[in-house]
């Protein structure tokens, strides 16, 4: 062991050590015996020297207080100004909360009020639309219905425009959704009650055979037999199962094999088949369902019961206005024209250069290495 080694005690441990207090001195002058950062002799309690043999020892003593006396210090500090930190981000949360309800209050009676009236200002309507809708009450649907021009500006066509709607859309259904067998069994019916109701007899008298033209026959090949078109849209038919099968899965809305989810996948394959046939140009492309999805969702969860019992009509006539605008996006033999897809975002790639210049950066590096990968 040294001897007379001396310990240089740190700032903060003066009230550890006995005789460090404030106290007068031999002069009987007042203040502190020893200075901060003083060389010292370290004392027993009893006021006697410590022996020097034994100041290694306590050495390691010291210096570990000191250590933990500063841990603590350090501790008690961050934890204060932690707490501190989280009541802050709490309360600016909290903050944050009343002002996005209140927002939102607002919104919804401002829209409320706007479609509310006799006839209803569309730009109006579409600016306080522009950052958001509203949950609940049905207000989504009914703007969207409003600004996809299915719903006319007048409130008092409302009514006759919906029952329009969908009566034209059952019978598009009725048309080209039943099979040739099913479509021949309702006319056979509708014929037979025509004679029935002419003749005025109740007698039943002997089955009428009719005869079946080639173009009714099951393996006809002409374009313009009903059995040949039937199955011609069969592998379309299944690519639009399939897709449906992949839409949304996270939602038991659209997936699963409930009753409920396969009512509503049902209702987008017609939805869908139906645009193909009478789109043949287009016919249905993958992504057309991703599209129609959200549109359908918002329909069948109205609060309106009538609206809702007819979400699949209303879907489909917005779905419809929707594509109007991209359809040309979606024909092969317009990719490479002005109106077609890759012109279409090559001036996105331009407006997003000249607006967020880092985005368009990244996305033109993405796009690039994910062409190396293949």
């Amino acid at each position: 062991m040294l001897k007379g080694k001396k310990l240089k005690l740190p700032d903060r441990l003066g009230s550890l050590v006995v005789g460090l207090d404030d106290k007068d001195d031999d002069s009987g002058g007042s203040g502190s015996v020893f200075e901060s950062g003083e060389e010292l002799e370290i004392i027993q309690p009893n006021g006697l020297g410590l022996d020097r043999e034994s100041e290694s020892d306590k050495d390691g003593e010291v210096e570990e207080e000191a250590m933990l006396l500063n841990r603590k210090i350090k501790v008690d500090g961050e934890s204060e100004h932690n707490g501190r930190h989280h009541r802050n981000e709490k309360d600016g949360s909290a903050h944050l909360s009343v002002l996005k309800i209140i927002e939102a209050d607002e919104k919804r009676s401002d829209l409320e009020h706007e479609i509310s009236q006799k006839e209803i200002n569309l730009e109006k309507l579409q600016r306080i639309a522009s950052t958001g809708l509203p949950d609940g009450g049905g207000l989504r649907a009914t703007v969207w219905k409003l600004l996809l021009g299915y719903l006319p500006p007048s409130r008092n066509l409302w009514e006759k425009e919906l029952t329009e709607n969908r009566q034209k859309y059952a019978k598009l259904r009725e048309e080209l959704l039943l099979t040739p067998s099913e479509l021949a069994r309702i006319k056979e019916e509708a014929m037979q009650s025509n004679e029935h109701n002419n003749t005025g007899s109740d007698s039943d008298g002997p089955l009428t055979r009719h005869e079946i033209s080639h173009e009714d026959h099951p393996l006809s090949l002409g374009k313009a037999s009903l059995w040949h078109q039937h199955f011609e849209h069969t592998e379309i038919a299944l690519q639009i199962d399939r897709d449906l099968q992949r839409t949304h899965p996270e939602m038991k809305f659209f997936s699963g094999e409930s009753s409920f989810s396969r009512k509503h996948r049902e209702s987008m394959r017609n939805i869908l088949l139906l645009f193909s046939k009478l789109n043949p140009a287009i016919r249905y492309v993958q992504g057309m369902n991703e599209v129609l999805a959200p549109i359908y969702y918002v329909f069948s969860t109205d609060t309106d019961e009538k609206n809702v019992s007819n979400a699949e009509a209303d879907s489909f006539s917005c779905f419809v206005r929707l594509l109007s605008d991209s359809v040309d996006h979606f024909c092969q033999q317009l990719d490479n024209s002005s109106v077609g897809i890759l012109s279409t975002l090559s001036r996105l790639a331009e407006l997003l250069k000249e607006n967020d210049e880092e985005l368009w950066r990244h996305l033109e590096f993405t796009s690039k290495a994910s062409l190396m990968e293949l």
